[in-house]
């Protein structure tokens, strides 16, 4: 199991629905006014925020690296894979990244992945994303929760440093025998300043909007279009 697939096995004890639920909406109103026929979710998770476009007349498709999420994805008759964003096929209206996706890259990485997203976008075509703020890292990320129900107990720890939130997580699942399986792995996500999407070569930064989930100013919105 790799760390992000414990993220997805973890993720309905984590308190996050309300605040995916409003992050699905902020996306749609960007959205509304927009002449979107086809849109590419990367980071899809479970598919909550493809099912909503789908709804709205928009052929959607899904990639994840998680294959617990992908799985669920395909589950419910949505067209998900589990790949890289650089493998997709084809070019789409819409492109979006939902919920601190690229907080879970380094710097490198990160440019590595947005010039991918240049290249799979429609001319005029636009890209969205969200990124944790300093504060949203260090005022909300950071310390320790515990969650436990009658079949499994998750213990997170997460410690913000040198722009790195370091986030661990421990969970236990009950067997049918009554014994417990122990998961134990660890998320690292980083702070990313917004010069560093000022000075892409395929996407133009044209928007920008910080806003709050969690009482505070701990998210910003990203806007590009593409070059």
């Amino acid at each position: 199991m790799t760390n992000l697939d414990l993220y997805a096995k973890a993720e309905h004890l984590l308190g996050i629905e309300e605040a995916t639920e409003a992050l699905y909406d902020l996306y749609r109103c960007e959205l509304d006014d927009k002449d979107v026929k086809t849109l590419l979710d990367v980071g899809c998770g479970r598919g909550g925020f493809m099912t909503r476009m789908i709804s709205d007349g928009v052929k959607c498709k899904g990639v994840d690296l998680s294959s617990v999420m992908v799985e669920e994805c395909k589950s419910q008759g949505l067209d998900a894979e589990c790949i890289d964003v650089s493998e997709v096929d084809g070019t789409y209206d819409v492109i979006v990244s939902i919920f601190d996706v690229l907080n879970f890259m380094d710097k490198d990485s990160l440019i590595s992945f947005l010039d991918s997203i240049a290249t799979k976008l429609n001319d005029d075509g636009i890209f969205i994303a969200d990124i944790n703020t300093l504060y949203g890292f260090s005022d909300v990320a950071e310390g320790t929760m515990s969650k436990d129900t009658d079949d499994e107990f998750l213990c997170v720890e997460a410690e913000f440093v040198n722009e790195e939130l370091h986030t661990f997580f421990t969970l236990f699942v009950k067997n049918e025998n009554e014994s417990f399986t122990k998961y134990h792995d660890k998320i690292v996500q980083y702070f990313h300043k917004i010069k560093t999407f000022q000075k892409l070569t395929g996407l133009k930064l044209v928007e920008k909007q910080t806003f709050s989930l969690y009482d505070t100013e701990d998210k910003t919105l990203l806007i590009f279009k593409k070059r």
